[in-house]
C-alpha cells in the first residue's frame, strides 16, 4: 500500500513539474516596438519639427503592419508592446527639439512594460538631427541602456539608409529592401519580424556573427533603381546569399546621397551562426557591388528642364510625365521651390487655355490657398505660392488664376486647391505633398492620363505612376535633393568615394565582425 501511495506521489510531483514546464514553455515571448523614419536632406535649408512624424502610439501602430491585425499568425506570435513609431514625409534636418521629445517619449514607454524577450526597431536609416552625428545609433543605444543587452533587437530598415558600426553592434539582426523603388517594404519589414519571433521561440537567441563591410559608393536612388542594371541583378544577389546555410539574412545598403555626414556611404551586411558562410556572403556581395559601380545611370534618361519640355509638347501620346527631381520632397527636398513652376508659366505655349494640358503637383501656398478657399470654385484669385522654406533659386511667386478645385482633410497637405492659369492647372497645397497616385489627381478633378504633360517632384517613378506614363523624362533642376553630386560641396564624407574621386584605388572590401551588443 505504501508502494502504491508513494508511486501516485510521485507521479503526481512528476506530472505537476511537467505542466508547469509545459507552461512555461507555451508562454508567449514578450516583444516591444518602435522606431523613427524620414530621410533627411543637410543641403536643404528646410528643418523638420515633430509634428512632420505623424507619430502613432499604442495599438495605433499595427496599423503600419498588414501582416499584423487583430487575426494573422504573426500578431498571435507574441505579447506585444508597442511604443511609438513615427514615420515623416523626407525632409530637412530634424530639429533637436523633436528629435529629443520623440526618442525621449519611447524610452518612457519602453520603461513602462519591462521586461523584453525582444524588440523591432522600425527605422529608415537618413535621419539627420542638428548637433547630432547617427542618430539612429544614437537612438538604439539609448534604447540599450533601459531595456538591456539581453534583449533580441531585429532592425528593419530602407536600402536608403545608412548603417554605422555603433547601429550595427547594437542590432542583433538587421536588413533592408531589396527593390527600388520599395516594393517590397512591407514584405521586409515581416521579414525582419519572422526572423526575430523565429529566433525567440526556437530558443537560439542572438545570431553569433555579424559582417560588416563600409563599401566607398555615394549614389542617388535615380540611379541605382533595382527596375534597372546592373542594380536589377546586384539585388538579386541578395537572396541567394541570406539562403546559405549558417546565414540568417544579407542586406546591402546602397546609402543616403543628401546628407554630409560621415555615415553616408554604402554598406553590405550579414548574419548567422556560421563565421565562414556569414562573412562570405557579406564580401561577395560587397565586391559585387563595387564591380559594377561604373554601370549605373540614370533610371530614365535626363535633360534639363527646357529640353524635356520641348520633347513633351511634341510628344503625341498621353501623358508625357516630367520629374521636377531637384525638389523631389520624397527624398527630402523642401518642396517649395519655385524655379521649375515659374520657367513653366513662362513658356508662350502653356499661356493660353487651348495651349497644350499640363497639371503640376504641386507647390506649398498657403497663402493662395486661403483665399481660393473663401473664394470658391469657379472664381478668380491671386496670392503668393513657394520659396517659404527654399528661396535659393527663385522667390515666392504670384500667381492669378480660377479656381477649378477644392479638397479639405488631406494628411499631408490638409488642404488642396486647382488654379487653372492658361493651359497649366497648378495644384497649390497649404503644406507639401508628393503625388503619387491616381486618386491624388482625381480626388481633385484632375486626370492625368488625359492630360498632355504632368510634372510632378518626384525622381524615378513609383509604379502606379510609372505603368501611367507614355513618356517619360527626368529634369535636372535644382533643389535640396539635386542630383549633380559634384556640386553638393561634400565636406564630411569619408574619402576617396566614388564616383566623387573617379580614380580612387579599390577599397579594402574584407567583413568586419561587429561584436554583439553583450559584448
Amino acid at each position: 500500500m505504501r508502494r502504491i501511495l508513494f508511486g501516485l506521489l510521485i507521479a503526481a510531483m512528476v506530472f505537476t513539474f511537467g505542466c508547469k514546464e509545459k507552461k512555461k514553455e507555451d508562454k508567449l515571448p514578450r516583444v516591444a516596438i518602435a522606431g523613427l523614419a524620414i530621410e533627411s536632406s543637410t543641403f536643404s535649408p528646410a528643418q523638420s519639427g515633430i509634428e512632420a512624424f505623424h507619430a502613432r502610439r499604442g495599438d495605433e501602430i499595427f496599423s503600419y503592419y498588414p501582416f499584423m491585425d487583430d487575426t494573422a499568425a504573426t500578431r498571435q506570435r507574441a505579447e506585444w508592446f508597442p511604443t511609438l513609431r513615427g514615420h515623416a514625409l523626407p525632409g530637412g534636418i530634424v530639429t533637436r527639439e523633436a528629435y529629443e521629445t520623440l526618442v525621449g517619449e519611447t524610452l518612457d514607454r519602453l520603461k513602462e512594460n519591462m521586461p523584453y524577450d525582444g524588440l523591432f526597431f522600425d527605422i529608415h536609416g537618413a535621419m539627420s538631427v542638428v548637433g547630432l552625428d547617427d542618430p539612429e545609433g544614437d537612438f538604439i543605444e539609448r534604447i540599450r541602456k533601459v531595456i538591456g543587452d539581453d534583449v533580441l533587437i531585429s532592425t528593419s530598415m530602407d536600402l536608403h539608409g545608412n548603417v554605422t558600426e555603433r547601429l550595427a553592434h547594437y542590432s542583433d539582426m538587421i536588413t533592408c529592401y531589396r527593390m527600388a523603388p520599395h516594393e517590397d517594404a512591407i514584405e521586409s519589414k515581416k521579414r525582419a519580424l519572422t526572423n526575430l519571433l523565429d529566433r525567440l521561440e526556437s530558443g537560439l537567441g542572438k545570431p553569433k556573427y555579424k559582417a560588416w563591410i563600409p563599401v566607398p559608393i555615394l549614389l542617388p536612388g535615380e540611379k541605382t533603381s533595382t527596375r534597372i542594371e546592373p542594380g536589377k541583378s546586384l539585388y538579386a544577389k541578395v537572396a541567394p546569399a541570406a539562403a546559405r546555410e549558417g546565414v540568417i539574412d544579407a542586406a546591402i545598403w546602397v546609402g543616403y546621397a543628401w546628407a554630409d555626414e560621415p555615415r553616408n556611404r554604402a554598406v553590405v551586411m550579414a548574419y548567422g551562426d556560421d563565421e565562414e558562410a556569414v562573412t562570405k556572403s557579406a564580401e561577395e556581395l560587397a565586391q559585387a557591388f563595387w564591380d559594377v559601380r561604373e554601370q549605373f545611370e540614370f533610371v530614365a534618361p535626363v535633360a534639363t528642364l527646357d529640353e524635356c519640355l520641348d520633347r513633351a509638347i511634341a510628344f503625341k501620346e498621353k501623358p508625357f510625365i516630367i520629374s521636377d527631381m531637384g525638389d523631389n520632397p520624397t527624398a527630402g527636398g523642401a518642396g517649395d521651390v519655385t524655379w521649375t513652376l515659374n520657367e513653366i508659366l513662362q513658356r508662350k505655349e502653356f499661356k493660353k487655355e487651348n495651349g497644350p494640358s499640363l497639371i503640376y503637383a504641386s507647390i506649398p501656398g498657403p497663402d493662395l490657398v486661403a483665399k481660393a478657399v473663401e473664394a470658391g470654385i469657379g472664381e478668380t484669385v491671386t496670392g503668393m505660392v513657394g520659396a517659404l522654406v527654399d528661396d535659393r533659386y527663385c522667390g515666392p511667386l504670384e500667381l492669378t488664376g480660377r479656381v477649378e478645385a477644392i479638397k479639405e482633410g488631406d494628411r499631408y497637405a490638409e488642404t488642396e486647391v486647382v488654379i487653372n492659369i492658361g493651359s497649366v492647372d497648378v495644384i497649390v497645397t497649404k503644406k507639401r505633398k508628393p503625388y503619387h497616385h491616381e486618386t491624388d489627381f482625381t480626388d481633385l478633378s484632375l486626370y492625368p492620363r488625359e492630360a498632355d504633360i504632368v510634372v510632378v517632384k518626384i525622381g524615378y517613378l513609383v509604379p502606379e505612376l510609372y505603368n501611367m506614363r507614355a513618356g517619360w523624362l527626368m529634369a535636372l533642376t535644382p533643389g535640396g535633393v539635386d542630383q549633380d553630386l559634384e556640386r553638393l560641396g561634400y565636406k564630411r564624407i569619408h574619402r576617396p568615394m566614388f564616383p566623387l574621386d573617379k580614380d580612387m584605388a579599390d577599397p579594402d572590401l574584407s567583413a568586419r565582425l561587429i561584436p554583439l551588443a553583450d559584448e
